[in-house]
């Protein structure tokens, strides 16, 4: 076997765990040349976090929001067991030792619910709030879904002959208190990577809490913490598609092609409207460091996948990506008073602070403006003081269609999208666009959310 490879820090995500045995081939032992100086951090399997949370999209109800809300959180806790075992009988078959794995497990489960039945106690004496419990049960929670991928890995890769490592982050049963980044570097202090594959969980444990500071974008930021603090020279991310031209669900996957190039500014315009590259708080640390990321399909391995730099601009003028949202809402708050006062929209802006509100774009004329935000943030509290200020305030449900770049300023390309759009009878209710020229956003009625992205990605994207 040859010497290894430079140290490479590598994400492979829940839906992908899923499907471990392709993982084997496709990613870890695709080449026995280059197996080690490869660090690996696991999601846990698909779905898991969401049933000990809640479901990232639609908000169903998770063991943690059962549990806030003083409802009985034990069934669906032994309802977890049974899955997460079934997951394991699965893995049998490719070297995972099920009982050592049950029990690994079981023992996790079994404290937790010690663990929260403590809280439960806590809380009903009445000496600590819920804001004081409530976050430590969510950390808490969390970390279990990457626990137990994590252990299952590396112990497939050991019954299979390699030098494995299962890297628990997770802190579990560690008084020591430790901030995020000092539990990385306590942990990975004593392991080489150059003679051990590292198999390390998502979650990691820290007095600052990974969930009250990047709730489910968590174990990307650990995936980036790592590759800082150990120098990597790039940072992989593995999912189970390619970063594409338009998601080809909508367009069909014949119609749409991975995106070979891009930079961070792109990757952070995909956040801005819900289609993550990656975390935006995970890629800004990546950024400063000069470290690259690669996003890969990990069931299709012979491709190079996608390259994200810092200074990548396409050599030629075009649109990348058409991507965009129907779960937002437009807030129209007009106001006769809004004209020629400076400073207005500040008050508004003042408000969306108070209520934790990130819009992602603001369009505003003589005496009206538009902000566009998630359906999630369009709360009850938010409408009534906002109308307790100013003198007209509606709410739109639409979608937000966008064309994304590293090289779109061209004459007339504005115009071509308009256009295009126009010729569907999709009519646009605003529109943004900054002089960086990296994405134009369109506000469309949400029932036309599918066919905007259809025409424009036509228009723009297919050469």
């Amino acid at each position: 076997m040859t010497a290894p490879g430079p140290l490479r820090v590598e994400k492979i995500g829940g839906t992908t765990m899923s499907r471990f045995d392709e993982v084997l081939h496709n990613v870890i032992l695709r080449n026995k040349d280059d197996i080690y100086n490869r660090i690996y951090v696991v999601s846990a399997y698909g779905g898991i976090t969401n049933e000990l949370l809640e479901h990232k999209k639609t908000g169903q109800p998770g063991i943690y929001q059962t549990f806030i809300h003083g409802e009985h959180y034990e069934p669906a806790i032994e309802r977890l067991q049974k899955k997460l075992r079934r997951i394991n009988l699965n893995f049998e078959k490719i070297g995972l030792d099920v009982e050592i794995a049950n029990s690994f497990i079981c023992e996790r489960i079994e404290e937790t619910v010690k663990i929260l039945r403590s809280m439960d106690n806590v809380l009903g004496s009445g000496y600590l709030t819920k804001n004081e419990v409530m976050p430590a049960a969510r950390e808490l929670l969390a970390s279990i879904g990457e626990m137990h991928s994590a252990f299952n890995s590396a112990n497939i890769l050991q019954n299979q002959g390699y030098n494995a490592t299962f890297v628990d982050l997770s802190g579990w049963q560690d008084r020591v208190e430790r901030s995020i980044d000092e539990r990385i570097a306590c942990t990975f202090k004593s392991l080489d990577p150059s003679t051990t594959i590292c198999i390390a969980t998502g979650y990691t444990k820290g007095t600052e809490g990974i969930m009250r500071e990047f709730d489910r974008g968590y174990s990307e930021v650990t995936f980036s913490k790592i590759a800082v603090q150990l120098k990597a020279v790039e940072a992989v991310i593995h999912k189970e598609y390619h970063l594409c031209s338009c998601d080809p669900l909508i367009i069909g996957k014949d119609k749409v092609h991975p995106v070979g190039r891009t930079n961070y500014d792109v990757a952070d315009q995909l956040a801005d409207v819900g289609m993550e590259a990656i975390h935006p708080k995970a890629s800004k640390p990546l950024e400063t460091a000069g470290i690259a990321i690669r996003m890969k399909n990990a069931f299709d391995p012979d491709h190079a996948g996608t390259l994200i730099t810092t200074d990548f601009i396409c050599p030629s003028s075009k649109t990348e990506i058409i991507t965009g949202s129907d779960k937002v809402t437009c807030l129209a708050i007009h106001d006769t008073r809004m004209v020629g006062e400076v400073g207005f929209d500040m008050k508004i802006m003042e408000v969306l602070q108070r209520h934790g509100v990130s819009y992602i774009n603001k369009a505003t004329n003589a005496n009206t403006i538009d902000v566009i935000i998630y359906d999630k943030d369009c709360k009850k509290s938010l409408l009534n003081e906002l109308r307790a200020m100013f003198e007209d305030v509606n709410t739109m449900k639409v979608s937000i269609v966008c064309a994304i770049g590293s090289n779109i300023a061209k004459p007339g390309i504005l115009a071509k999208a308009a256009a295009a759009l126009a010729s569907e009878d999709i009519n646009i209710l605003s529109v943004s666009q900054t002089s960086r020229q990296t994405n134009m956003q369109f506000t469309v009625k949400r029932e036309q959310f599918i066919s905007a992205q259809k025409v424009l990605h036509h228009a723009l994207c297919v050469e």
